[in-house]
């Protein structure tokens, strides 16, 4: 016998995990989140009365158009990045560079190929040059003093150095991701009793921005979709989303 409790506030917070569909890996929070939410649009189809003056609907029938999700993540993390620009993430190892090439300008950035360069050998014609008064590494690159001394512009240069392991984002190289989501959440207002929503078959849009400069911290703004996943079938089962709500004492 199904009971009802009409009082139920809600005002939740939670955690959300995911993964690619299909993956056996197994789901990972995703961070941080100040949004999430889903919405349900539908499309109304109205048969008019055109049997006596006035009009007005006869008939009408009501279908479900999408499931549409929001969410505004906290924690710009490789993966939360790369599913956002759809592109890929990779792990780069540190290593040795040799002989790195490039063409050097009084008061411009050499701008190697690595992250935080270290132990740094720049070169001209095989004669090192002494970083005093020529040169500054930083974490971007190598920058030429205005008034270097032994570097002139349009030296060919080579550079060697070593630099730590760091995450690679390649952007707009994939795909858009298909994730298998589910949301964990307690509701502050009913004495933190716990919820869990789970999403199918999430189809990611493209992130809108991508913060760099802000007075504020960054975030990720993502919407998708939630599509249908025929795998999920019988009678009354959902193939969107399903809900599980903890029974109030």
């Amino acid at each position: 016998m199904l009971t009802t409790r009409i009082f139920r506030p809600t005002m939740n917070a939670g955690a959300v995990y995911a993964r690619v569909l299909g993956s056996a890996l197994p789901m990972q929070s995703i961070g941080g989140l100040e949004v999430m939410e889903l919405s349900i649009e539908e499309d109304t189809k109205k048969q008019q009365d055109y049997s006596r003056p006035g009009g007005g609907t006869r008939a009408q029938v009501k279908r479900v158009s999408s499931v549409l999700l929001k969410a505004t993540l906290q924690d710009l993390n490789p993966v939360n990045l790369a599913r956002a620009v759809f592109g890929a993430t990779a792990a780069v190892a540190s290593a040795a560079v040799t002989d790195e090439a490039h063409v050097a300008y009084k008061g411009g950035l050499i701008a190697l190929a690595h992250l935080n360069p270290s132990a740094v050998t720049l070169t001209i014609d095989s004669t090192p040059v002494d970083a005093e008064g020529n040169f500054e590494v930083r974490p971007e690159g190598i920058f030429v003093l205005d008034d270097a001394a032994d570097i002139s512009d349009g030296d060919d240069v080579l550079v060697s150095y070593t630099h730590g392991a760091y995450d690679l984002i390649q952007a707009i190289t994939e795909a858009a991701p298909v994730l298998e989501m589910r949301y964990a959440g307690v509701n502050e207002a009913m004495q933190g009793a716990n919820s869990m929503v789970d999403m199918f078959k999430v189809q990611l849009g493209a992130t809108k921005g991508v913060g760099l400069i802000n007075d504020d911290f960054a975030k990720l703004e993502i919407e998708g979709e939630v599509l249908s996943d025929p795998t999920k079938t019988g009678d009354g089962i959902s193939r969107f989303f399903r809900v599980q709500m903890m029974t109030p004492a």
